[in-house]
């Protein structure tokens, strides 16, 4: 579908909403790409000590978890990545997706979004429906200083023809908030607090910002299936641990999951 009246992302107006913090990132507009995680995953920009943005209005090849697409229409969505490079010795990858999360669903929050919640380990959902995705992909290779892309994606005002499928639907900002926000302040505010946050993280780790993830963890103390490629479990949602792993309550004790290539339902 095509819209002719969205308005495209503002770089400057993204760099005034990071105000002080505007000299800390590279941010890179582009109109049209395959995937602006495998932009940065190819060509990985100069470790200046930038944290490195790539931001498109439209996305023709776009990833999410498990192989699985992330649909993109002019004007829909919100879809960037930003390459962040942690000093030797930081707790990368455990909870990152976790943490990328949080910081979106604090933004939402700073804009009057209710019902915000948390979906384990990437998926941020508002009043159940899913409204964001995070895919977190590590820097290849050795010797680097410890890297990873997080791409996201939120959706800011879906086509009416729009099919998505997801267990519990999707929604976008239009519906939560009765309009569609600004991309670019939205953006602004975001990376303001990715920043925040990757920040905690990098000092004490995951640790520090459970407290937070649990607040709003989706399905807290209910029925939940686990779906693997060789078993699944079935059990009780008893949150995260301290490295971002899913507690999982069964007959048999406490089980801990790691994301991998899982998948976590409501039973």
């Amino acid at each position: 579908m095509d819209r002719s009246d969205y308005q495209s992302l503002d770089t400057g107006a993204v760099l005034a909403e990071l105000g002080d913090l505007a000299s800390a990132f590279s941010l890179v507009h582009l109109a049209e790409c395959d995937s602006t995680n495998t932009r940065l995953l190819t060509d990985l920009p100069p470790d200046d000590g930038r944290v490195h943005v790539v931001a498109a209005d439209v996305q023709t090849s776009g990833r999410g978890r498990r192989g699985r697409v992330w649909q993109s229409w002019p004007g829909a969505s919100l879809t960037f990545s930003a390459l962040w490079r942690f000093a030797p010795g930081s707790p990368v990858p455990a909870g990152l997706s976790l943490v990328a999360g949080l910081a979106v669903a604090r933004t939402l929050e700073e804009l009057g979004v209710e019902g915000v919640q948390l979906k384990w380990p990437n998926d941020v959902l508002v009043h159940g429906c899913k409204l964001a995705g995070i895919l977190v992909e590590l820097t290849p290779g050795r010797g680097r200083t410890p890297a990873a892309v997080v791409g996201i994606g939120i959706n800011l005002q879906l086509p009416p023809d729009a099919s998505v499928a997801y267990p519990t639907g999707v929604t976008d900002l239009a519906t939560a908030l009765g309009r569609a926000p600004d991309a670019s302040r939205l953006l602004g505010l975001l990376l303001v607090q990715l920043h925040r946050l990757f920040d905690v993280y990098s000092a004490a780790g995951f640790a520090a910002l459970r407290g937070a993830w649990q607040q709003r963890n989706a399905f807290a103390d209910l029925p939940v299936s686990i779906l693997g490629e060789v078993e699944t479990l079935a059990g009780t949602c008893a949150g995260v641990d301290d490295d971002g792993a899913l507690l999982l309550r069964t007959a048999d004790g406490l089980r801990r999951v790691l994301s991998g290539e899982v998948s976590l339902r409501l039973a």
